[in-house]
């Protein structure tokens, strides 16, 4: 794999993680090939349907919505996939225990991060319900308080939050983790790996126009190469090229926000402040009036959005702490004695 700063990222810097899928003289059962492909095509299906009928739909809060959405019901599928093929936590090897650990730590993290921008973003509709407020008078004086509201729901959105920069950190690691452990004797623990292979690259690529979304930084959007055995490869790569190539075009054309209803709320404040910068009644009442029910229109959608949005990161941040707790709990369960009192199994429950 290539240095994390320089594109384009490689993916397998310790050799094809499907060789181990066609080891010589070794076959999966048609049982546990119709776990693996059940699941690669649940994800392909899954992935398809991020691919946007409009390129306008692209980094719009309901795409986003979409995409989060999406994140967790692959990860509830694995979790699924766990059950289905009976390989109880203590047959797993140490070392994919600590790959799960360690990717869930930076999951948390990653979550984190998405929830205080989106917190962030959300505290700035207060400056907009104070201009709004404020607009519906006939005086000047209100009105140069609503454009000392603007001013600062401006420099508020446009503030730089230290935990979006340091996600590219996080995703670099994530993406050094998409190589494998190799699996010995054991046909479950290869499909279990080929799973959890696509469920890293669809969270890690998600997570990455989460980040670039925010940041409005190029570089922050990953291009993951992927093998084209999985079910869900050509998807994932119609998919990555088509919302890649968009967001680029978006972040090359000099634009102060990719995010669609973040910038639709600023191209209603750009009609409005030329208006109200001299804190006199506008002449033209007509389109003044328009201008005002245009920003309280969309500044409701952005609110709602960003709402909406963040139900999904953080029911996606339970959902991680939760699979990360019950794999502790059953390797604590693993180490113990069977004859342990009862308190402790209601503990680990």
């Amino acid at each position: 794999m290539s240095k994390a700063q320089d594109p384009p990222r490689g993916f397998f810097p310790f050799g094809n993680p499907f060789r181990m899928l066609s080891p010589k003289g070794s076959e999966l059962s048609p049982w546990l090939l119709s776990l693996l492909n059940g699941f690669e095509s649940l994800l392909a299906a899954r992935l398809k349907k991020l691919m946007p009928k409009n390129k306008d739909d692209i980094l719009t809060l309901s795409w986003m919505k979409l995409a989060m959405e999406s994140l967790c019901e692959t990860h509830n599928n694995i979790n699924t996939l766990i059950t289905d093929l009976h390989l109880p936590v203590s047959n797993w090897e140490g070392k994919w225990v600590d790959v799960y650990l360690d990717i869930s730590v930076k999951l948390l993290d990653l979550c984190n991060a998405f929830s205080s921008e989106l917190t962030r973003l959300s505290q700035g509709d207060l400056f907009l319900k104070c201009a709004l407020h404020n607009l519906k008078s006939d005086s000047g004086e209100k009105y140069l308080q609503a454009r000392s509201s603007l001013d600062s729901w401006r420099q508020h959105v446009n503030a730089n939050n230290p935990r979006i920069e340091n996600c590219r950190a996080v995703l670099d690691s994530l993406v050094k983790s998409l190589s494998l452990p190799k699996v010995k004797n054991s046909p479950k623990g290869k499909v279990l790996m080929r799973a959890f292979y696509g469920v890293k690259v669809q969270t890690v690529y998600i997570c990455s126009v989460f980040t670039a979304a925010w940041s409005d930084f190029p570089k922050d959007l990953f291009d993951l190469p992927v093998s084209v055995k999985p079910l869900w490869a050509k998807e994932f790569t119609d998919m990555q090229s088509l919302v890649n190539g968009e967001i680029r075009d978006m972040l090359s054309s000099g634009r102060s926000t990719v995010l669609k209803e973040l910038e639709s709320v600023d191209a209603s404040v750009e009609k409005l402040y030329p208006l109200i910068q001299d804190g006199v009644a506008p002449v033209e009442v007509e389109s003044f009036e328009g201008y005002v029910t245009e920003l309280g229109s969309e500044a409701e959608k952005l609110s709602q959005g960003l709402d909406r949005l963040l139900e999904e990161v953080d029911s996606f941040f339970k959902m991680t702490l939760s699979g990360r707790d019950v794999l502790l709990c059953n390797l604590r369960s693993s180490d113990s004695f069977s004859g342990k009192a009862i308190g402790e199994d209601l503990d680990c429950q």
